[in-house]
């Protein structure tokens, strides 16, 4: 079928909860994908950051085939020998002391939700029920009827109240205003260290070690979600490390799996993570078997491929070079590591038309809050490839 086919399908039967690109995406392979009509795109958007790792990595692959050829779910009313290995490896990898696997990202945040809120009445004090978290304008947490509860953005509240209690929310960026929210009652901050989904929004420099410092003196824990800019994305393994700060839970996912299998997870240490008790919390699908070794295989690549270091040296050239075009659209270019946006000004018609160009061009990108596009390609890529984009990315932001 041609893609106008496959695109009269989903639009007939399928719900519209999304506005893609028209590109029916049939296979990939590294930074590059291929459309049903054999056409090739530079993937700029990695799958949201969730393919890190570059498509259909073979190591990772590999470790889906072995392990589906053998146990793919036991359920955690059984052990497998997969789940303890990948408990250890993400200790050692992210120096903590536990960790609580689910599937999609919004599971781990809603898990981070129900145990600081545990930790809030079983180690604070905090009255029962009585618990509050801080949280940002601007924030993309997920979209449960709790997540959205404490989100800034019309379109994913407006028709889907009555809203979950609990959360207070304070200008992103602004410490102070932390400080000031905080009462005896509050249980937790849970910041993303760079708002990638409100358009790349890095916070003034210090702000994520200032409120780090804020709840150890008014003992609130701090959650960092680094499902997005977690796992290399932005330089480092996470991006609170970039301020040198030890949030008390990092919830990450996505890049987990390198794109193959919904994974997500909370880490912790035990005092804080060690509360749950059996029975109180749990998921099907969380922590089996075919996750956990796709996970194994997805961590290892990041780390023996040395992904941060990439995205470090790579972000700065592509960020750099996309600095110095000279457009009129374009009111600002920000990042880290392989997480940029470019922010356009509001006489620009909207990144929508530039994301539709750059298609044209052989480049897949996506606009995001309607002025931004993201640029955040697999940080498998290198600089030839980038080099070889630069014009097309360039001839795109001149257009009238």
């Amino acid at each position: 079928m041609k893609t106008q086919e496959y695109i009269q399908i989903e639009e007939r039967y399928g719900a519209h909860n999304y506005h893609p690109l028209d590109v029916v995406i049939e296979r990939a392979e590294g930074v590059w994908v291929y459309d049903v009509e054999g056409n090739k795109y530079l993937d700029c958007l990695s799958a949201y950051s969730a393919v890190n790792q570059g498509h259909v990595h073979p190591k990772i692959l590999a470790a889906m085939i072995e392990q589906a050829k053998k146990l793919t779910l036991t359920s955690r009313a059984f052990r497998n020998d997969q789940l303890p290995l990948l408990y250890k490896e993400l200790s050692e990898i992210s120096s903590y002391e536990m960790s609580l696997p689910m599937n999609s990202g919004a599971e781990a945040v809603e898990s981070a939700v129900k145990l600081a809120r545990k930790w809030a009445y079983c180690v604070k004090g905090v009255p029962r029920h009585q618990a509050e978290i801080i949280t940002a304008t601007g924030n993309f947490h997920g979209r449960t009827t709790t997540i959205i509860s404490f989100s800034t953005e019309p379109l994913y509240r407006d028709d889907f109240g009555p809203f979950t209690p609990g959360f207070v929310t304070v200008p992103y960026g602004d410490a102070e205003a932390v400080a000031k929210a905080i009462t005896p009652n509050t249980a937790a901050v849970m910041l993303e260290p760079i708002q990638g989904e409100a358009g790349v929004v890095i916070p003034p420099a210090g702000y994520l070690k200032k409120v780090a410092e804020i709840c150890k003196k008014n003992n609130v824990l701090l959650i960092a979600d680094e499902i997005q800019t977690g796992l290399c994305r932005t330089g480092k393994l996470f991006a609170s490390e970039h301020e040198g700060v030890r949030p008390d839970m990092v919830i990450v996912g996505k890049a987990l799996s390198g794109g193959f299998y919904p994974i997500s997870a909370v880490l912790a240490d035990k005092s804080v993570l060690g509360l749950f008790k059996p029975g109180e919390h749990g998921s099907t699908f969380g922590g089996n078997p075919l996750a956990a070794a796709i996970a194994r295989a997805a961590l290892k690549v990041l780390i023996d491929e040395k992904l941060a270091e990439r995205s470090t040296e790579l972000g700065a050239y592509f960020k750099e070079q996309l600095s110095e075009i000279p457009s009129k659209h374009v009111k600002e270019v920000r990042g880290r590591g392989l997480l940029i946006g470019v922010e356009l000004n509001d006489k620009s018609g909207g990144a929508r038309r530039f994301c539709e160009a750059l298609q044209r061009m052989g480049i897949l990108a996506k606009e995001t809050h309607d002025y931004v596009i993201r640029f955040a390609p697999p940080l498998v890529i290198d600089k030839e490839t980038i080099d070889w984009a630069l014009p097309a990315i360039r001839e795109v932001l001149q257009m009238p």
